[in-house]
């Protein structure tokens, strides 16, 4: 169910990017990707390695994916930005 969780919250915080320019490198289902992944990341490493055991997960749960998600889609976008003006230097 924390799994479940996880995703959920990285679905969330990939919603906020229809607010910024899109300039995520791989557009908008890169950002998808990586709000998932960063979520599922973050949320499987802390604050303890693995899944947790308690059924429904509790609140804990659910804010550690937040950070990682917002962290995967900064890094994201920051490399977009970078492979953008890198293509328009002659």
């Amino acid at each position: 169910m924390s799994v479940f969780v996880w995703v959920m919250i990285g679905i969330a915080i990939w919603h906020a990017t229809v607010l910024v320019p899109d300039r995520f490198y791989g557009g908008i289902i890169g950002a998808f990707l990586a709000a998932v992944g960063g979520a599922m990341a973050f949320g499987y490493l802390l604050p303890a390695p693995g899944v947790p055991p308690h059924n429904p997960p509790g609140l804990e749960e659910a804010l550690w994916p937040i950070p990682g998600a917002i962290i995967a889609l900064t890094v994201l976008y920051r490399y977009g930005v970078h492979r953008e003006e890198r293509e328009e230097e002659p």
